[in-house]
């Protein structure tokens, strides 16, 4: 038979002139066959049109189609169960030179089935790129890793956004996804309290600020000793810089000493043009009435069960409990007033605000002066 593979169509052309009348040897030597693969034909193609043909191939091409599915499928099952519980992880070997385990898996398969290494990532479902990609080297990570525990131990409420900041302010120029991964890995997220989401009705808007001094806002916290003994904490803030202008510890503060403790803060510097407060008993006196009467400052009460409306001083109140107040267990007063005034200086002077584009509240406040 001489060497050109025969279509179907050609084949079915052939055995139509041996159906026509033609005899077997004629027809053979003229197509240049021999008469035994004529009868091979009619064997298989015999009495068959084209369109039949043509399904009978495409049936055969699917059946072969399924075998090989079927045999693939049950290749992936014997690797998949060769993979799963096998332990590949050598208890010699050191973090820094174990091999990854993505490459180890997919050596082991390859070594195992005699795969190829395209196939038996696709089995476990891994890009090829794992099988060429060289992390870098651990020990670039201690250092970091090391850096990143100090400051978390420091200040353990700060997440991994203040945690970056932080360690961008020492010179350490470092992506913050590498920093939340370490940060993950080292166990150091802290726990949020998840608030109870309210229906949200009309609020009333104030007019934004443009600059320092322009509105402070002024609240009350409460706190106890030991003892049982509760205390206060006054907080005034500038709504614009975020500086915490009073923070004052007493277990008694009344309307004449909310007045004396601004006094003390106005000499060294400018006086807002207004203060935000709630109805409370030391805010409606008349010692500091008449105080920010005299003085021409505005005083502007939100309305009764609406603190939202004195935001500012309330996201402070937040922090001063959960990065001050909630960490520390106060003996005495005088204790409560140091670490109170401690954690003050850090908040106005260190502590990244992330409205102010992670920069200190003094420091936002430089800046906007200059400019």
């Amino acid at each position: 038979m001489k060497g050109k593979r025969y279509t179907e169509q050609q084949i079915l052309d052939i055995l139509g002139q041996v159906e026509a009348g033609q005899p077997v040897a004629e027809v053979a030597r003229s197509q240049g066959v021999a008469v035994t693969t004529i009868h091979r034909w009619k064997a298989r193609y015999g009495g068959m049109t084209k369109n039949e043909t043509k399904r009978f191939r495409l049936l055969e091409e699917e059946n072969r189609r399924l075998k090989k599915l079927v045999a693939d499928l049950s290749l992936d099952n014997l690797v998949l169960k060769e993979v799963v519980g096998k332990k590949l992880v050598n208890p010699e070997a050191t973090p820094q030179t174990q091999t990854p385990l993505k490459r180890r898996l997919v050596g082991h398969v390859r070594d195992r089935f005699g795969l190829s290494e395209r196939r038996a990532c696709q089995v476990l479902g891994f890009w090829r790129s794992t099988q060429r990609h060289h992390s870098p080297k651990r020990e670039q990570d201690e250092a970091l890793v090391g850096r990143l525990r100090d400051l978390a131990g420091q200040r353990p409420r700060f997440g991994y956004r203040r945690l970056h900041i932080l360690l961008g302010r020492e010179g350490q120029a470092v992506n913050h996804k590498r920093v939340y991964r370490l940060y993950r890995a080292e166990g150091l997220a802290v726990r949020r309290k998840v608030r109870k989401k309210l229906n949200a009705g009309e609020r009333v808007q104030k007019p934004t600020v443009s600059g320092p001094n322009q509105r402070w806002s002024m609240d009350f916290m409460s706190d106890q000793l030991a003892s049982g003994q509760r205390f206060r904490v006054l907080n005034v803030v500038d709504d614009f810089t975020r500086e915490n202008v009073v923070m004052h510890v007493g277990t008694s503060i009344t309307g004449t000493d909310v007045v004396r403790l601004l006094d003390t803060v106005l000499a060294e510097r400018a006086q807002p043009a207004a203060i935000v407060t709630d109805n409370g008993p030391e805010f409606i006196s008349k010692a500091l009435d008449q105080w920010a009467h005299g003085r021409g400052i505005q005083q502007v009460f939100i309305r009764p069960g609406k603190p939202v409306e004195n935001a500012y001083v309330e996201s402070f109140n937040g922090r001063v409990r959960d990065e001050c107040l909630n960490l520390h267990w106060f003996q005495t007063l005088a204790q409560a007033r140091l670490v109170v005034a401690a954690w003050r200086e850090d908040y106005n002077r260190v502590r990244p605000h992330s409205s102010l584009d992670g920069k200190s509240p003094h420091e936002f406040a430089r800046l906007t002066q200059a400019g």
